[in-house]
């Protein structure tokens, strides 16, 4: 089975979406999953492309059809978010590599689905990423951010071993962290 999905996940402001940017840029034939949310757009983002962007309604009837087979609640944001299946489908169908930004629920599923490698991004510490991610959004709250640091630290010390890979981005050096995903990606087969 040629190897066409892959997980990159980490904590909110680790750099996944840069990486994943950046591979695609470089790989044309490299795509990203667009996972389902009930979260609201943010400025400058589009439906179909940074996220699908669900009602609640719509959100529950796609989880009742199976098309999301797997999803979170974010207490503290009051957001779902979910693996949207049709959108997989469609990109794995079009002969696409597949990088899924998904958390250890979703990299588990597409684990077993997908025979998908399981890639966590690593801040190089917590008082850089706190200063990273405070940058990243300084529009939160304070309610927001912490909850965002609780969340984050709980994906650092409880989900990040169960991944295939850790890998560190440090700040300053993005381009050695892609090439180190890229070799992970050639090693385990994929035909970038």
């Amino acid at each position: 089975m040629q190897k066409q999905v892959v997980v990159i996940a980490g904590p909110s402001g680790s750099g996944k979406n840069v990486i994943i940017e950046e591979i695609i840029r470089s790989y044309p034939n490299c795509a990203r999953l667009v996972t389902a949310t009930t979260r609201a757009k943010r400025p400058g983002e589009v439906d179909g492309v940074d996220y699908h962007f669900f009602s609640q309604e719509r959100f529950d009837s796609e989880l009742t059809s199976g098309n999301i087979p797997e999803h979170r609640f974010v207490p503290g944001l009051g957001t779902y978010y979910g693996t949207y299946i049709p959108d997989l489908e469609e990109r794995v169908a079009q002969g696409k590599i597949v990088f899924a930004q998904v958390d250890i629920e979703g990299a588990r599923l597409l684990k077993k689905k997908y025979g998908a490698v399981t890639i966590f991004i690593m801040p190089e510490s917590i008082g850089q990423f706190k200063t990273r991610l405070r940058a990243r959004s300084p529009e939160w709250s304070k309610k927001e951010f912490e909850e965002r640091m609780r969340i984050s630290e709980d994906e650092l010390r409880l989900h990040a071993p169960q991944y295939d890979y850790r890998v560190v981005n440090a700040d300053g050096a993005l381009k050695n962290t892609v090439d180190e995903v890229i070799a992970i990606l050639k090693k385990e087969g994929y035909n970038l």
